[in-house]
This record gives C-alpha cells, sequence and structure tokens, in this order.
C-alpha cells in the first residue's frame, strides 16, 4: 500500500497512513516520511499501537535520542530515552493533583518547543497515545500547534529585518517560574544552565524560514529584559493565532511526530483524576541554533 497523506490544516500537519510502524520501516518508505516531515512540519500516524521498542526504533531513523533529565526528582515510571507525558507515578497510579510532578507538567500548557533550553536544542518529537481521559467540561487533552513558518511570512518585511539577528536566552527555570514553580534540585540547576538561542531560523530542509519562539525564552541578549520579554510576548500572541494553529484531538493509538524548529506546541486541560498517558521520544538537532544560523559563539549565555 502506498503512503497516503491527508491535509489536516491548511499550512501544516498531515495524517499519513500506508505505513506498519511496528513493523521496521524500510529507506525507501522513510524517505518518503521524511519528505513529508520537513514539508508539512506535523505528521499524525493513526492506529499505530506501538509498544516503547517500536517507538525508539521508529525514533532513532530521525536522528539520536534525547535522554531525560530527572526535573521533579520522583522516581521515574519510564526508562530515561522515553519521557513521561502522563499523570501516573511510578507504580502507575494517578497522582493527587498537588503532587510536585504535576506541578511541574502544567509548563506543558505554556507555548514552547521541546528543549530549546539545552545547547542543542530538539529536532523532533514523537508522541504515542496509550491511555486518554474522556472529554468534558474541562477538555480532552488536545494538544495544539502553531506554524511558526507560517507566523514569519505573514510578518511585515520591516519587523522581518528587526528580528533577523536577534538573539534569546532559552530556560526551563524561565518557563516553570511562570507557574510558579522553582523546586529543582542542584543537578538540575547545573546541568540545565541558560543558553542561548536564535530568533529567526533557516529551516533549510523546505527552504523556508521560522520563527523560534518558546515559554523557555526568557530575554532578548543584549537588550534591557522587559522590553525583550515584551517583544517575545508580542511574537508569541502573533504566532498562535487560530489561521496559524492546527489542534490535534487525540484517539488512542495515535503517534505524532513534530518538528521543533519551525513549530510550537502546547497541551491543553483535561480531567487529571482520569488517567492520561502517552510516551514521547525526543531527536536532538545537530548543532545550536546560533551555530547554525552563523552567529557565533560571541552571543554565549
Amino acid at each position: 500500500m502506498a503512503i497516503e497523506l491527508t491535509p489536516l490544516h491548511s499550512t501544516l500537519g498531515v495524517a499519513l497512513r500506508g505505513v506498519d510502524l511496528r513493523r521496521p520501516v524500510t529507506p525507501d518508505v522513510f524517505a518518503e516520511i521524511d519528505a513529508a516531515f520537513d514539508r508539512y512540519g506535523i505528521l499524525v500516524f493513526p492506529d499505530q499501537p506501538v509498544t516503547d521498542e517500536q517507538q525508539l526504533a521508529f525514533s532513532q531513523l530521525f536522528g539520536p535520542l534525547e535522554v531525560n533529565p530527572n526535573y521533579a526528582g520522583a522516581k521515574m515510571r519510564l526508562r530515561p530515552d522515553i519521557a513521561d507525558i502522563s499523570n501516573l507515578d511510578a507504580e502507575g497510579q494517578v497522582l493527587a493533583r498537588d503532587d510536585r510532578r504535576n506541578l511541574f507538567n502544567l509548563g506543558n500548557q505554556l507555548w514552547h518547543t521541546d528543549s530549546s533550553f539545552k545547547h542543542v536544542p530538539a529536532k523532533c518529537s514523537l508522541l504515542s497515545a496509550r491511555e486518554l481521559p474522556s472529554s468534558g467540561p474541562m477538555g480532552g487533552g488536545e494538544t495544539e500547534f502553531a506554524d511558526m513558518r507560517a507566523a514569519w511570512d505573514a510578518l511585515p518585511e520591516r519587523r522581518k529585518r528587526e528580528l533577523e539577528r536577534l538573539v534569546v536566552e532559552h530556560s526551563i527555570f524561565r518557563s516553570r517560574s511562570q507557574l510558579g514553580f522553582a523546586d529543582f534540585n542542584d543537578e538540575i540547576f547545573k546541568e540545565l544552565r541558560p543558553v542561548s538561542q536564535a530568533l529567526v531560523r533557516h529551516h533549510r530542509y523546505s527552504g523556508r524560514i521560522s520563527l523560534y519562539l518558546a515559554s523557555h525564552a526568557s530575554h532578548i541578549i543584549g537588550w534591557p529584559v522587559e522590553k525583550g520579554r515584551a517583544l517575545i510576548e508580542e511574537l508569541i500572541a502573533f504566532a498562535t493565532q487560530p489561521r496559524f494553529v492546527y489542534q490535534h484531538r487525540w484517539t488512542v493509538a495515535d503517534l505524532v511526530i513534530w518538528d521543533n524548529r519551525c513549530t510550537m506546541h502546547r497541551g491543553r486541560p483535561y480531567d487529571d483524576t482520569q488517567r492520561r498517558v502517552l510516551h514521547r521520544t525526543t531527536v536532538s538537532d545537530v548543532a545550536n541554533t546560533l551555530e547554525q544560523e552563523g552567529l557565533g559563539a560571541a552571543y554565549a549565555a
């Protein structure tokens, strides 16, 4: 069966059918998948009840996997190269609403791009839906994606020129401080020091240009902090207008991959007394964004 692509939104995202990710993906099929990924930014694979091992094998075709720090300091439910996007403890019980792991995970409801707070940020993320809550008044835990290439295209030319060589400091502590979470251990503080990233990225694989923003973005380097934060907030608000946003309503066994180099995303609220279990693998990019954009080490935070 040939690969079939169905558009999901006017500017980004397709549903991809015709491949079984429980089996090894051949090089020629992967080349088609990779080309669709570069073009559309988001690929939704419906009805893919993969195991962790199968998800890892497919993810590694895109590049080296990240290993996840133990941000909240509690016993981890999954192996370190699989991020636990769930509301369960290590024994599989639903977390109490005031559990510090739940408080940390609230940061996923802010607009962000994965691992922009690392020196080498994420290339892409793959999220597999294993268990889902029923939809209700609080929402069903949808994930929204913003097209940062389309947002760049829509900016006035004068604004583009103003932004092109700006550098932003990113930090996990910035995003979590917005929610009042500061309970990191000393090891995390040492491992994840603030890093510098380019505000504008050239997405060489599609030939397009993209804004690079996130709730982890703290301020513009070389600017007064509050002036830089005002610009970041303005750009995030611009880039997340409905015309740029695709909302994904999860079904069990969906596997979604998105390009962190040219999208932002956020999780939406759900009834956290019900089980919600998704497993994420994250692929590292090739280098820091300043190196990729030729901005040099002079901007290092």
